[in-house]
């Protein structure tokens, strides 16, 4: 390995250019990183005091940082990840607009022939709280078989057609037009510190669809290893911590009395329900504050080392499913499923 003047971390190196799988036929690897919690350091102080520094006072300049919102020393550490997802979850992902965003083109390369198929586990009914979610237990084993039945048909039609057309030179960016949703994509996505924790503050949130939730799990557990103080005082603050309105702090306040003298913090009275209508908080945010004081267990982000795939692999497995590849044509079904269904690979589209 050549030697870099660059600044790196170990357990970074360890994972670099590692694929590690994310759903049925999804990924993310870190291809790529730029600074560290030494570079958010070093660009709030804008010293040049490199070496000279105890980990404990740069743990605490990070945690200043992240507790007040100075966010532009985050700004100075880069990410860029390789990813394959469901088009549905790419569609939710870009809505994040502070990256810079690379898609492969549907209108220039062939797709390979993937699609997001659910486990019985997370196929459920929708919630009767939640317009955007799903209730949390698995609908009957009977209404999962049928929906997989209905989707392995529409999927091996929407394949087969788009074979068909490609195999009659229609133009690609006309033959993938009715492709699913579930069809896999995939892209290249740079981002900076500052906005890859705002990313993963919302996808990682138990509100968060499912599937993209598994996405960041695992960029997560990569953050942690590029720069684990500022991983840390993102746990503690934001995805352990809970933001607070004018009115449920003012019900906290008529609940505890702080002794700035003593540094002790006093229980007094009760609020009810009553109060807290009073206090002008509505039905929902009521429940949502009760949600705020449950206790919550401290998420555990880390990579599992022994899923790490290489770059071969992974372009092995997509060239497997890519309609016209040599190894693609060799392979046979599996008896009992549908042939598309099925491909082991990691695939892409759009653009």
């Amino acid at each position: 390995m050549e030697k870099t003047k660059r600044p790196t971390v170990p357990a970074a190196e360890e994972i670099l250019g590692a694929y590690f799988p994310v759903l049925d036929h999804g990924f993310v690897a870190l291809v790529d990183y730029m600074g560290s919690d030494a570079a958010v350091e070093s660009a709030a102080r804008v010293s040049y005091g490199a070496g000279t520094r105890r980990v404990s006072q740069t743990r605490g300049l990070v945690r200043y940082l992240r507790r007040h919102a100075h966010t532009t020393p985050s700004e100075m550490v880069e990410f860029k990840f390789h990813c394959c997802m469901p088009m549905f979850v790419a569609r939710q992902w870009i809505r994040h607009r502070t990256a810079s965003v690379n898609e492969l083109s549907a209108r220039y390369s062939l797709l390979p022939l993937l699609f997001y198929e659910p486990d019985h586990e997370q196929f459920a009914y929708q919630s009767s709280l939640n317009n955007q979610g799903r209730e949390g237990d698995p609908a009957p084993s009977e209404l999962y078989r049928d929906a997989v039945d209905r989707w392995e048909r529409l999927r091996t039609e929407a394949a087969d057609a788009y074979g068909w057309l490609l195999s009659e030179d229609v133009a690609r960016e006309l033959a993938r037009i009715d492709l699913p949703l579930s069809t896999y994509t995939q892209w290249y996505w740079k981002i900076d510190l500052h906005n890859l924790l705002h990313f993963l503050r919302l996808r990682v949130d138990a509100h968060a669809q499912w599937e993209i939730q598994e996405y960041g799990r695992v960029m997560a557990g990569m953050l942690q290893r590029v720069a684990p103080l500022s991983y840390e005082a993102w746990i503690d603050y934001e995805v352990m911590g809970a933001r607070l309105s004018a009115g449920e702090l003012a019900i906290l306040r008529s609940l505890l009395r702080a002794d700035a003298d003593s540094g002790s913090i006093h229980a007094e009275g009760v609020a009810t329900r009553a109060d807290l209508e009073s206090a002008g908080l509505a039905p929902r945010e009521i429940r949502e504050l009760m949600d705020k004081l449950s206790p919550v267990q401290r998420p555990d982000f880390s990579l599992d080392l022994s899923r790490m795939q290489s770059a071969e692999e992974m372009s092995r497995r997509m060239d497997e499913a890519t309609p016209g590849s040599r190894t693609q044509a060799a392979r046979v079904p599996r008896p009992g499923r549908m042939r598309v269904a099925n491909q082991t690979s990691d695939a892409s589209h759009s653009k």
